[in-house]
């Protein structure tokens, strides 16, 4: 059972889309519902590149947490919204380097809940929170114990901040970065990217077409601009500093720029907290 999961609390929403479920179908996933395959379907009318972008995204989570465990050194991963289970999660490719890495992944997704408590019981070295990602010190106080919090931790936020609307409290998303950077000391290391257009029409489409699909439990792409702010306070990680995904150090040559998508892309890099 994931930390802070009561039983039979959750309810599996099948009338609406959820952006987990609709993930884990542009990864060529199973865990989905017709709902959720509908909005998929509108979606790639409005942004044709969304598949590539979520195996492009899913590409840079691999290679970020092999980098930060192997060049880094880092041990410890925070995963908020992580979603549902695929090849290759962040405990896997962490415990390839450091067999004894931990790894608090944090979701509240009813469907990655129930996929927590079958595919993690038997890795002493992960846990599930059950808490949304925006209720910080739930998290820290769930995880006190299992993390080592006086030593380096990597918070990653990859692809989730366009979940998060803009608020005027401490549930923003630049917000929410900034509380858990200031929870970690210095030397640990924040993942974030999130889906940016430079098209208006791209940006207010699908931000309208994922309010309406999954019942307000969405937020809003955004531009590269606005997640620049999310690495204030940060020491951005250079090269390659803040780029589409697909550009962080890549495993192979990535595609030539009149061969990438024009409607949107996944924006952002990784920052060192400085001291």
């Amino acid at each position: 059972m994931a930390y802070g999961e009561k039983p039979q609390t959750h309810f599996i929403d099948t009338s609406n889309a959820s952006a987990a479920r609709m993930y884990d179908w542009l990864l060529g996933g199973t865990e989905n519902y017709e709902v959720d395959r509908v909005a998929c379907s509108e979606l790639l009318k409005i942004a044709p590149s969304t598949q590539q972008l979520a195996r492009s995204n899913r590409d840079f989570l691999r290679r970020v947490v092999r980098n930060l465990a192997a060049e880094k050194h880092i041990a410890q991963f925070l995963d908020h919204g992580s979603g549902l289970p695929t090849q290759d999660n962040v405990h896997e490719v962490a415990q390839r380097v450091h067999p004894g890495a931990r790894v608090a992944y944090v979701d509240n997704d009813p469907m990655v809940l129930a996929h927590a408590r079958t595919s993690l019981d038997d890795n002493t070295d992960t846990m599930v929170v059950d808490c949304d990602m925006r209720h910080t010190q739930d998290i820290r106080q769930a995880t006190d114990g299992f993390l080592d919090w006086s030593q380096p931790i990597a918070a990653l936020f990859v692809s989730v901040l366009h979940c998060l609307p803009d608020t005027d409290d401490e549930h923003d998303p630049a917000a929410v970065v900034r509380a858990v950077a200031d929870q970690l000391v210095p030397g640990s290391y924040m993942v974030i990217c999130q889906l940016v257009s430079d098209d208006p029409s791209v940006r207010d489409g699908v931000t309208q077409l994922m309010a309406d699909a999954t019942h307000g439990n969405w937020g809003r792409v955004r531009e590269p601009h606005e997640v620049r702010r999310y690495f204030d306070s940060l020491e951005i990680e250079s090269p390659p500093g803040l780029v589409d995904v697909i550009d962080w150090r890549p495993d192979s040559v990535p595609p030539p720029k009149h061969l990438r998508p024009t409607d949107w892309v996944e924006w952002g890099g990784v920052g060192r907290v400085p001291g």
